[in-house]
């Protein structure tokens, strides 16, 4: 390890014993002012008791006799008092510093965020529960069957969308033109367009462009691909399935491509189209103008039909040709070594995404534990989500506020059409599962699966709506709640600041190579190109958590009701339906689903 890593992670270390510190002395300052305050009340009240004069000073005396047996058992009652704080202060303390320790990383988004000062909690009473059954576990030393994948038939499927297909001769040498792609969204939008446009250069038999990367108002990172991804690695990986070149020819570089009918937008091509679509809008102007570019070109190619030679290339660029950076295989592999307090790979998933970062300057004290097993999370609360969905989370009418003048400030197309349409309420819209799970309810199907108070959790992103009031529910119950900002120093995340992108990168690594990958909103394409690369790479021992939103909803709203082995059960059984191990459905997206043929090879 060289003296700058030593140097950031004694610093980490200092932060965290300064934490503990931090939080040791503010639970002992707790404990000091109680008794102070308990001892000033009861001699104010002796002063006030002193304060009457004549007959009771007279019998003062005699009262003291008549119940000194009273006056002792009281005394005694306060010492044993005084004694059980003390206990319950030492047993619980730890708790309560982890729980202190969590609390700095959801500064990002402070909409909805009053400080921790009123916590936003929808189902108390299943809470309650929750932490009563973690207890129990902890003490019984239960751990949860979820660690490892439900079924066995997952381990029969393995990667091979690299193996090598006879190609014909002359297919790479002729070349009908340039295809250029402007890749808008952030990092995981921006994969899945580099990925179709292999695909779609496939089909034309076209030479692909090394793809650009726009710059968006949201996202704000001016990345381009070779800030990300290796560009010579996915020239060569990908070079028996297409042409590939890092920029258009000079004769073609001050072409107006919109002048001359070359400009291709997401308004030209419809959404998942196929490749009949391609031949027959596409292919006609790159003969013609001999370049085509797509700008934009977000979700613009189908999963079905489409043949084998397309589907191939595809899979093969997400799961093989699209190799992180080595700053960023550098850093990631920091993180994943301080989260697991472990320093080697301990599967295929962090060999392929971290490549040699991960087995480089061993610590040989590190290597004779057992790594530290953690969950990755990945939460979709964010204020844009929350407010688009037009749901209700127990803020009552301060939170209904806050949410309305957002969609009026960000979303007036939707505004536009809530006023069209009839309204849906916001029981209906939870109800049928379009409701963005809260922190509270990722937490309970955690404590529902077995997974117990002492399970580390990584946190993918940290703009949570609500901040610490919106998290403490979950920090309540999973006090060790952490986030790269707490496992990085500043220093080493300094390369990455404006780079959201890249920040998002780390994300990834830490989600996929995660013992287990839990989410939340099945939607996102994080989630769905992280539970891939998992399917892809894992073996069979990586597993995923999808609860159904709409199941959930239908658990949660017996709440009041409901038992807490019910509500195990049903959980239990919500997750390992989601788990079972099948084909790829028709029309199914090859980045989340990738068990068949043209991506994976199953083995008896």
């Amino acid at each position: 390890m060289g003296k700058q890593e030593q140097g950031d992670t004694f610093s980490y270390q200092f932060r965290y014993q300064k934490m503990v510190k931090g939080s040791s002395d503010i639970n002992n300052n707790k404990v000091r002012r109680d008794k102070f305050e308990l001892f000033h009340g009861l001699r104010s009240n002796s002063m006030k008791l002193g304060s009457f004069k004549g007959g009771y000073v007279v019998k003062r005396g005699s009262w003291m006799r008549k119940h000194f047996s009273s006056v002792v058992f009281t005394v005694g009652l306060m010492g044993f008092l005084f004694l059980l704080d003390s206990i319950m202060g030492f047993i619980f303390e730890p708790a309560v510093i982890r729980s202190n320790s969590t609390l700095n990383v959801f500064s990002g988004d402070k909409v909805g965020d009053n400080g921790g000062k009123h916590v936003v909690q929808m189902y108390d009473r299943l809470t309650n529960m929750a932490s009563s059954a973690l207890v129990e576990r902890e003490l019984k030393q239960d751990e949860s069957k979820f660690w490892k994948e439900s079924y066995r038939q997952a381990s029969a499927w393995s990667y091979c969308a690299d193996r090598k297909e006879s190609i014909r001769a002359g297919k790479l040498q002729s070349n009908n033109g340039y295809i250029l792609v402007s890749a808008n969204g952030g990092l995981n939008q921006q994969r899945v367009a580099v990925c179709n446009a292999v695909a779609v250069a496939s089909l034309l038999n076209a030479t692909l462009v090394i793809p650009r990367f726009l710059f968006s108002n949201v996202w704000k990172d001016p990345s381009q691909f070779g800030d990300i991804y290796q560009e010579e690695y996915f020239i060569k990986t990908l070079k028996d399935e297409i042409n590939i070149v890092k920029d258009l020819p000079p004769h073609l570089k001050s072409l107006d491509f919109k002048e001359v009918g070359s400009l291709i937008t997401d308004a030209d091509i419809s959404k998942e189209a196929t490749p009949v679509e391609y031949i027959k809008k596409v292919l006609p102007l790159l003969l013609k103008n001999g370049v085509v570019h797509f700008l934009g070109y977000g979700n613009r190619l189908g999963f079905d039909p489409l043949p084998s030679e397309l589907q191939r290339p595809r899979c093969k660029c997400n799961y093989h040709a699209l190799k992180f950076v080595p700053k960023i295989q550098e850093t990631g592999s920091l993180l994943i070594r301080r989260i697991r307090k472990y320093d080697g790979p301990r599967n295929k998933l962090d060999k392929e995404l971290l490549g040699s970062f991960i087995t480089d300057r061993l610590n040989a004290p590190l290597m004779d534990r057992e790594p530290l097993k953690y969950i990755a999370l990945h939460m979709r609360f964010e204020i844009d989500m929350v407010a688009y969905s037009l749901c209700e989370f127990g803020g009552g009418q301060v939170e209904n506020t806050e949410l309305q003048t957002y969609r009026e400030i960000h979303f007036p197309l939707l505004m536009q059409r809530l006023k069209m349409s009839k309204p849906v309420s916001a029981e209906e819209l939870r109800r049928s599962g379009r409701c963005p799970l809260t922190p509270e309810e990722a937490a309970l199907v955690l404590a529902g699966l077995g997974f117990t108070s002492e399970t580390y959790i990584y946190l993918a992103g940290s703009q949570i709506y609500g901040g610490k009031s919106r998290m403490q529910p979950l920090t309540n119950l999973y006090p060790h709640v952490i986030t790269k900002e707490d496992l990085l120093s500043p220093r080493e995340l300094a390369p990455f600041k404006n780079f959201s992108s890249q920040l998002a990168a780390l994300d990834f690594i830490a989600c996929a190579t995660a013992d287990v990958f839990a989410i939340t909103d099945s939607g996102s394409q994080l989630s769905s190109l992280v539970s891939g690369f998992r399917t892809y790479y894992g073996g069979g021992h990586a597993p995923t958590l999808r609860p159904s939103k709409k199941r959930l909803a239908e658990i949660l709203s017996r709440n009041h009701t409901i038992n807490w082995n019910d509500f195990e059960g049903r959980v239990t059984k919500m997750i390992t339906g989601a788990q079972s191990v099948r084909l790829r459905g028709w029309g199914r997206s090859i980045y989340r689903q990738p068990r068949c043929p043209e991506c994976m090879c199953r083995f008896q």
